[in-house]
């Protein structure tokens, strides 16, 4: 006869849907980049403390270090969206303490620089007499800066 096995911890950490690599997905779509810290082209990290309940939805944030200028209102709005899966550890109704790093960077501007095409064709003096053919006549030259 076999015991079961106990697992190692009492009380199971929240877990959110899809892993890691799922709650950076959702962040990164979800997060609107403020349009102050763009015009002072402000980069950086905020570090959020935030609390799961019972029922994994996240019911207080904290800013811990900031950058201002909307980052941390929108940090902490990011944060207050995700929703975690929680299994209830016998009965209790336990408060979860986590904390994240949101990362912003500037969105890659790339210059469109205006393109300038000119054609230019050079025929030869005997194909002028002649009537002209497909295929033949002449050189093409497409120069673009």
């Amino acid at each position: 006869m076999h015991k079961e096995a106990k697992d190692k911890h009492f009380i199971k950490q929240p877990i959110y849907i899809g892993g890691p690599s799922a709650m950076k997905k959702f962040i990164g779509e979800n997060m609107r980049y403020p349009a102050e810290a763009l015009e002072n082209k402000i980069e950086g990290t905020v570090f959020v403390k935030y609390t799961i309940n019972y029922k994994g939805e996240v019911v207080d944030a904290k800013v811990v270090t900031g950058l201002g200028h909307g980052c941390d209102e929108e940090a902490l709005r990011l944060v207050k969206l995700l929703i975690f899966k929680v299994e209830k550890p016998r009965g209790l109704r336990v408060l979860f303490h986590k904390h994240i790093q949101i990362h912003f960077r500037l969105p890659n501007v790339q210059t469109v620089q205006p393109t300038v095409q000119y054609n230019y064709t050079q025929t030869s003096k005997d194909q002028d007499k002649k009537a002209p053919k497909e295929g033949n006549g002449g050189y093409s030259y497409t120069i673009s800066f």
